[in-house]
């Protein structure tokens, strides 16, 4: 089975994680963490600060890799390098994607996540989300 390389920013501002909702492909509509595929040459960082320079005109600073998820989807293996990620500069315009939403911890799960991405939610809810907006995290 061939391997897809990719990476994803988990955009976290306010206690806020960003997601996006793809509008093309075999995975349409379906709710997704930002990036895209790592390019011959690229390390992880540079394709994310690349990829989300183009599908969101905006500039990150990529920080700690949080996990890497290796899911099986029928066509392909994907192994997906997720990385807390922070806006250094941009206002996040939706390029490539139909839709996106700031979630708070309780509206993570409000939204129809891609199966890669849903092994995620559990893991920043318990490492990178206060449970209430009166803690510090």
């Amino acid at each position: 089975m061939k391997t897809v390389r990719v990476v994803a920013a988990i955009i976290i501002h306010d206690n806020r994680i960003f997601a996006t909702q793809r509008g093309y492909g075999e995975f349409k509509n379906g709710w997704e963490f930002p990036g895209g595929k790592i390019e011959a040459g690229e390390a992880p960082e540079e394709a994310l600060v690349r990829e989300i320079k183009e599908e969101l005109d905006t500039l990150i600073e990529v920080g700690e890799l949080i996990d890497t998820v290796e899911y099986d989807y029928p066509a392909f293996h994907l192994s997906m390098d997720c990385f807390i990620c922070r806006i250094i500069a941009g206002h996040l315009v939706l390029k490539e994607h139909k839709a996106a939403k700031w979630l708070t911890r309780e509206q993570l799960d409000s939204v129809d996540w891609l199966p890669a991405d849903l092994g995620l939610i559990t893991k920043i809810t318990e490492d990178y989300l206060c449970t209430s907006t009166t803690e510090n995290h």
